[in-house]
């Protein structure tokens, strides 16, 4: 196997970690809105934990991207 196709191959697999963080905000705003909607009071303190929710999975995405950018370049 050619090596840039290996670099390929491999940066396509680190990529799928941005999949499951799609999915993991899907289902945190998902979760917020159910939940303000059930008790519409609680929206402050829900909330922040939803934007820590958030922040936490977009972390994660950014670093399957950053490794996936790395393994290409490496």
């Amino acid at each position: 196997m050619d090596a840039s196709a290996a670099k390929l191959i491999g940066m396509g697999l680190a990529a799928i970690g941005m999949i499951g963080a799609g999915i993991g905000v899907g289902s945190v705003w998902a979760s917020l809105i159910q939940a303000v909607g059930r008790n519409p009071a609680a929206k402050d303190s829900v909330q922040t934990f939803a934007y820590i929710g958030f922040a936490v999975t977009e972390f994660i995405a950014l670093l399957a991207f950053v490794v996936a950018i790395l393994v290409y370049v490496s």
